[in-house]
């Protein structure tokens, strides 16, 4: 009788209440909306009062400007379109460092269209993503113009001028596909990165090159001497003959560090899979010695012991290749760990490589290339290249050192 009574009540309440969910999110829209609306124009206010150094209608002798009222302008955000008053100064013009001037929708709108278009979307299909996430429909002569201003803006950083010296320089290729003829084809995308005397990092260059080979290798050279690339101190890559060819011809004052990394797999490959651990262990040992003369000495004993293991192939490669993997040891031991692989920049081309997977295969290298640029340019604006990522104030030290003990010899 009692579950009986409650049904009835719970029934008669339904009847009573309910719930417009689509009134309720738009409301919640409207206030999220009218919020970001507000702090924009708060903020616009404080830098109009910081410019003028005095608020709105207050008379100070410190005030180095006059209000001449505002303009209103519309700027489509994620929380939908909002107006904006943007002050106006008598004595200058207005410019502000959050919004740029004449901007019409925030920049990660006018990325994530770039992305979309570079990624194979089409237009049409970029119409109704945009309408769903942003609530306005972007069209196809705006993703079209978009694209073009993409372009234009990648490759104008592509090419602009290297200034300053970069003593480390990381280098790197990754292939991506790409139709041709109705083939599905290979395109290799070339890249460097380079730790400046600041510390900082920097990305130096991208470039399409059909092959990793010399020819590709070279004229990325070229491309990045050109633009005014001094001859770095290190060179940190994979063992590709037609980098290490294409070096001794652009930078041949550059000393070359094999990646240490990839120097292990090329050593794994020839391993059984039940004692890679056990070699694994052993190349360590060979790298965590505190000079090269001792590592050059413990590669040695490496040697002695894989062929006292039954692994010939491995003995040989250990024994050809390890004076390669040591070139860091010439550089202060506070750089050692950055130095010894090509790791930091492995990580960005695995970004890459993330980023491009859903295209498949690109229309053309170019297509490829932009995506690529698009995406190293993005990682240079963020905590990557505004982050010190060594100390270089040691290796200046260890210089001088070596200069001195130089002319003391002499």
């Amino acid at each position: 009788m009692q579950n009986s009574t409650s049904a009835t009540a719970e029934k008669n309440l339904s009847n009573i209440i309910k719930i417009d969910e689509g009134q309720i999110q738009q409301h919640l829209g409207e206030m999220v909306r009218s919020t970001v609306e507000e702090t924009l124009n708060t903020m616009l206010d404080v830098e109009a009062d910081q410019l003028c150094n005095a608020r709105r209608y207050e008379h100070t002798e410190g005030r180095t400007g006059q209000r001449a009222g505002h303009y209103k302008r519309k700027l489509h955000t994620k929380a939908g379109e909002v107006e904006l008053k943007v002050p106006k100064l008598r004595q200058a013009k207005f410019e502000t460092a959050i919004i740029e001037r004449y901007k019409r929708r925030e920049s990660s709108v006018e990325e994530a269209l770039m992305e979309m278009y570079l990624a194979g979307v089409s237009v049409r299909r970029v119409e109704d993503i945009t309408e769903a996430l942003w609530g306005m429909r972007v069209s196809a002569g705006t993703v079209s113009d978009l694209n073009q201003k993409m372009y234009q803006r990648i490759e104008t950083w592509r090419n602009r001028p290297i200034t300053g010296v970069y003593p480390y320089v990381y280098m790197d290729g990754i292939s991506l596909k790409r139709t041709w003829g109705g083939e599905v084809r290979n395109v290799a995308v070339l890249v460097a990165i380079g730790v400046g005397e600041d510390g900082y990092r920097d990305i130096l260059g991208v470039a399409e090159g059909c092959k990793e080979d010399k020819a590709g290798w070279s004229s990325f050279l070229a491309y990045l001497k050109k633009r005014g690339l001094q001859s770095p101190e290190l060179i940190i890559s994979d063992k590709c003959l037609g980098l290490i060819e294409s070096l001794a011809e652009y930078y041949p004052d550059a000393q070359w560090q094999r990646c240490m990394v990839h120097f292990y797999r090329n050593v794994f490959s020839v391993v059984p899979k039940g004692k890679v651990k056990q070699v694994a262990a052993m190349l360590k040992a060979i790298h965590a010695q505190e000079d090269r003369p001792a590592a050059q000495e413990k590669a040695e004993a490496v040697v002695a012991k894989l062929k006292a293991l039954k692994l010939p192939a491995a003995a040989a490669l250990v024994r050809e290749g390890i004076g390669e993997t040591l070139t860091y040891y010439a550089f202060p031991d506070k750089h050692h760990r950055q130095i010894r692989t090509n790791n930091p920049l492995e990580r960005i081309m695995r970004e890459i490589r993330r980023r491009s997977r859903v295209v498949g295969s690109f229309p053309d290298g170019q297509s490829a290339l932009m995506l690529a640029a698009a995406r190293l340019r993005y990682i240079a604006g963020t905590k990557w290249g505004t982050r010190r990522y060594m100390n270089m104030d040691r290796l200046k030290e260890l210089k001088q050192e070596r200069q001195e003990a130089a002319r003391v010899s002499a």
